[in-house]
Parts: structure tokens; sequence; C-alpha cells
């Protein structure tokens, strides 16, 4: 060691120039991709020499399978490793393959990326959302959108997986170090030469054979197309596929269904061909002279749904029938179950707007009006029997008869008397019960009917009564309201407020009644368009207290008062005035 304690010496300089050099040469710093040959292979380890390095590093033997190259090396043969640490608190050297391999892959990805190359990849397993990719010349793994799998809905991927095939470097995020690729951009790219030598054969004007129905959106229909050279997607607008008024091309089409079709436009900078049904014939409306509103016509049902049927008055002449305007007395009908496609029924012509290129038609009007029947067979007032048939938490719906019309019951209706919800419980389905009509609306379609009205009403014995008239009553209950009462030889239970039992508020106490005992009270308020009347006790008292003065006071009381003759003095002078 005495060689370099003078450092100034010709042999220390010359050994800091080679030091120097050789480092320089070989560039060892932490971080960096290095090569290094392999010195020796044990079952656990894999030793490497670096030249630069004090030690040896040793890499494990598992990370060399994972990264699938365990069988290939052998010793002598030079791999690629990360230097982490040149030495660490133990002295030894760490490096990674695994790392290296996975730096060395993302930079030909950024390369691929930057230079828009595609890359050889294959799918290697299903995740959320779309695929896992591995590249295969580095082993990076990538992920792949479901929505970049194929250019077609794909249900099923199982014969992609494990296939090597091209794949476009769509997104790198150089942060986490994610790739995001697309093998739709690859599909499309190469359909898209094909597809521009297909649409260079049509011209505007021919007519497309069976074409197939894809699918459609809410602005049109998709149709596909085969022709010799391959095939192509086109799309027929909304507005061409009709000559009247379609909401949705669901209404007119079902999936796999061919029809003709019209090339009405091309562009080849977009590579779309436009398309056309309704062109293929003469604009039905044309005819529409030929019908008149309020006529009954014979129509062929071509399409059902939910809300109501499209017909055909001609071939080409649309129009729909609505499932408010197939029965009568049937609410929220399902015309599937009552027509089916190809049939010929009868309807009225409702409706028919000329700007709007509608045509309203109803299957109903063809049919006798229930309601009006009933007008005529039953008019207010008449009794008639109806079933049970349903139940709410405030009425009884009854069928009434024959007629397969509902009559509307309300609990209000049941009795006089009982409280309306203890009414309701006393009736089932499957009842017969003779009521009365009380009201028909045609243009709502409702029946209103009542059973109290089959009944005397208890009211009637109001009718000869007046206000300020005393009645006899008998006391049924008490409570801290007051008290009910039932006037003799009436069914009505009447509630006496508690602030109308008495004139003076200390005898005012429904607690002096126990129940039963007979009592007289006078009518305060009666209104018969109601129903309603008012008692009181105290208005009573009131009149046998005035009654009283007014029969037994002296005509001579209040005459000794001070000033009570100037009024009369004063009368006196002014007649006396006027006769002058």
């Amino acid at each position: 060691m005495e060689i370099y304690k003078d450092l100034s010496s010709p042999a220390s300089q010359q050994f800091e120039k080679l030091l120097n050099s050789q480092l320089s040469k070989n560039k060892i710093e932490e971080g960096k991709i290095i090569e290094g040959k392999i010195t020796k292979i044990t079952n656990k380890y894999i030793f490497l020499f670096i030249p630069g390095l004090k030690s040896e590093p040793v890499i494990d033997v598992n990370e060399m399978k994972m990264i699938g190259i365990s069988e290939k090396v052998k010793e002598g043969d030079k791999i690629s490793v990360l230097l982490e640490k040149i030495e660490d608190k133990n002295g030894d050297v760490i490096v990674s393959a695994q790392k290296a391999q996975k730096i060395e892959g993302w930079n030909k990805l950024v390369k691929c990326y930057e230079n828009n190359e595609l890359i050889n990849g294959k799918i290697v397993q299903k995740t959320k959302g779309g695929v896992i990719v591995e590249h295969v010349e580095t082993g990076s793994l990538m992920f792949c959108p479901g929505s970049q799998i194929s250019d077609k809905p794909v249900k099923n991927i199982d014969h992609l997986i494990g296939v090597e095939q091209k794949f476009a470097l769509i997104k790198l995020d150089m942060v986490r170090g994610n790739s995001v690729v697309s093998r739709r951009q690859v599909v499309s790219s190469n359909k898209k030469e094909d597809k521009a030598k297909i649409i260079e054969k049509f011209k505007v004007g021919d007519i497309i054979k069976d074409a197939v129905v894809k699918g459609y959106s809410s602005f049109g229909c998709f149709f596909e197309v085969t022709t010799p050279d391959g095939t192509i997607d086109t799309l027929c607008h909304l507005q061409e596929i009709s000559y009247t008024r379609v909401n949705h091309p669901d209404e007119i089409f079902n999936i796999g269904e061919k029809h003709n079709l019209k090339v009405i436009s091309i562009d080849m900078d977009k590579l779309q061909v436009g398309c056309s049904i309704k062109q293929l014939s003469p604009d039905p409306f044309e005819h529409i002279s030929n019908y008149q509103i309020g006529n009954q016509y014979k129509v062929k049902v071509v399409k059902i749904t939910d809300y109501g049927c499209f017909c055909e008055l001609e071939p080409g002449l649309s129009t729909l029938l609505h499932s408010s305007e197939i029965s009568w007395t049937k609410k929220n009908l399902s015309p599937k179950k009552i027509f089916n496609v190809g049939d010929q029924i009868e309807c009225v012509i409702t409706e028919i707007d000329k700007d709007k290129r509608r045509v309203a038609i109803s299957h109903r009007l063809t049919q006798e009006n229930p309601y009006s029947k009933l007008e005529n067979n039953y008019p207010v007032g008449s009794e008639i029997e109806g079933v049970v048939s349903n139940f709410n938490e405030y009425a009884i719906y009854l069928k009434l008869e024959d007629f397969d019309i509902d009559g509307f019951l309300h609990s209000n209706d049941l009795s006089y008397t009982g409280k309306p919800e203890d009414e309701l419980k006393k009736f089932k389905k499957g009842d017969k019960v003779k009521v009365v009509i009380l009201e028909i609306k045609k243009a709502d379609q409702k029946v209103r009917v009542g059973l109290k009205q089959l009944q005397k009403d208890p009211f009637d014995w109001f009718k000869d009564k007046k206000i300020n008239d005393t009645v006899t009553v008998k006391v049924v209950s008490t409570d801290n309201k007051g008290l009910v009462v039932k006037p003799e030889g009436c069914e009505i239970e009447i509630l006496i407020k508690k602030s109308q039992i008495a004139m003076i508020a200390s005898d005012a106490r429904p607690s002096r009644f126990v129940g039963g005992e007979r009592i007289d009270a006078a009518i305060a308020d009666i209104n018969f368009e109601k129903r309603k009347v008012v008692l009181s006790i105290k208005l009573l008292e009131e009149i046998m207290n005035a009654k009283a003065i007014k029969e037994h006071s002296s005509p001579l009381s209040g005459k000794n008062l001070p000033f009570s003759s100037l009024s009369e003095q004063l009368d006196d002078k002014k007649n006396k005035k006027e006769s002058e």
C-alpha cells in the first residue's frame, strides 16, 4: 500500500489513469441496464461476471423462470440486467433480469408508439372491461378494452385467446407504465380498403336485394348488404323508412328480416352508402283522398307493439291503431292478446292529418258503445244488479249485468248511517248487489253507482224541521269532544260539541252524562244539500231565557232610571216642530 501513499508519484498517477479508463468504459451506474456474462449455474442461483464490479452479482433461478429464459441460458451466455445497487448493506451487488426485460420491453413499445407501428401480441387473459394482451417480443402485458377487441359485437372471444395477432398501440402512460392496445383498429383498417372496393361498384339509383336488418337506433335502421366482393353495412335513415311517421325503426323491422333498398347517396370519403325503402314505391299518401273520416274500412295488421298495432289501409299506407281504441271497456289492454300479424280487422278512420302524414283509426267504434247501451237501458236513477269484481281501500267495483262494465261504488254510498270502512268489510268478491245508477260518463268511460240510495234517507226526518226548533234526543256516548246523540225516531247520530252543552262553562261537561239520558236540544244549523245538522243545548237555554224574560218582565221596568224619559221628550219636541 506504500505505492499509493504519495499520489503525486508516477506510479500512483498511472494507476489512477488505468482505473478511471476502466470504469468509464463499463459505465457502472445504478439504475442502468448492463450486460453480464454467466459464469456459473446452480440449482438455486446464476452467477454473473460484470467488469468493473468488485464482486459477482447473483440472480435467483426462480426469477429467470418467471421471465421464461431459465432453460434457455447456459454458462458463457450474456444477459441484460438492471443494476439496482452497486453495494447493499451486506456488500453484495443487486441486479434484476426481470426488471431489465420489462424496461427494455417498455422502451420498444414507446418506439413503436412513436413510429405508429403495429405490434405482435396474443390475448392471455379475460379481465373486467376487456382482456390482457402479452407482447410477443418482450412479454410485456398490455390492456385491450372490450370495445377495442372487434369492430362488431363479439359474445365469445375464446377463439382469440392465445392466438398471435396484430395490435395497435393507442395509449401509453409513462408515469404508471400502463399501455392500451386495440385490435379493432387493425381489423377496421384491413376492412377499409376492401370496403372502398365494394362501394365503388354502387351508384345512386341501384336496387339492393335482400338486405338483412342488422340493428337500429333512434335515427335509423342498419342493414347488412352481401356482395360477391364481401359485405358492408348501410344505413336507412328514419325519414327514409316509410312515407308515414315512424317513431322508431323497431316499430317496422325485426332483426334478421330481409328488405330491398334503393341507393340514394354514396360518400367515398366516409365510405358510407345511404339507402331508402320508401322510394321503392310511389307515395301512397297521394291516395288518402279515397278515404273519409268516420267511414269504416278493413285494414291489415302488419306489426304489433305494446301500445298498439300498425295496420295498412293499402300497401304502403300505414296507420296506427292505438291500444286505447281497441276496446270500450278493457283498460291497459295488450294488443298481442287480441290480434296477430296478418289479421284483417274492421276499423273506423278518426283522423287524417295531411301535414303530418298521419292517419288514426279505431276498432272499438265498429262496435256498439256499451256505455250508450247502458244509458239507454238503465238511465240515471235506474236499479241494476252487479257482481263484486274488485276492491280498493275506499270503493267497490261491480260488473254490471252483461255489459262488461265496472261500476264504481264509493264507500260513502254504501250506507247512510254506518262507517264507510266498516261497510266495506261486509262485502266479498262474487257477491251480487243491487244498486242505483248515479252517473254515466260516456266520454270518460265511467259509471258511478250507489247502494244507500235504495234505502230511505234518515235525514228526511229533518224535512219538516227548521233552525231554533226543539228536538228530543237520546245520549248515545260521551267523550272529550262532547255528546253523541240520536234524535228520537231517527237513526242519524249527531255530535253536540262541548261548547254547546250549556250556557255556563262549568256546566258544559260531557262527564255529566253517562249515556241513555233523554234531553232536549235546539237546531242551530241545518243544510239539506250537505245532509248536515248542528244541535245545541246552549241555544235552547238561550231561547228559553229570552222567552221567559219576554213573558214575565213588567212593562214599567227601567222607567225610573236616570234620563230614561229624555229620549221620549226629544221625540215629542221633534214631532211638534214638524206639525208647525
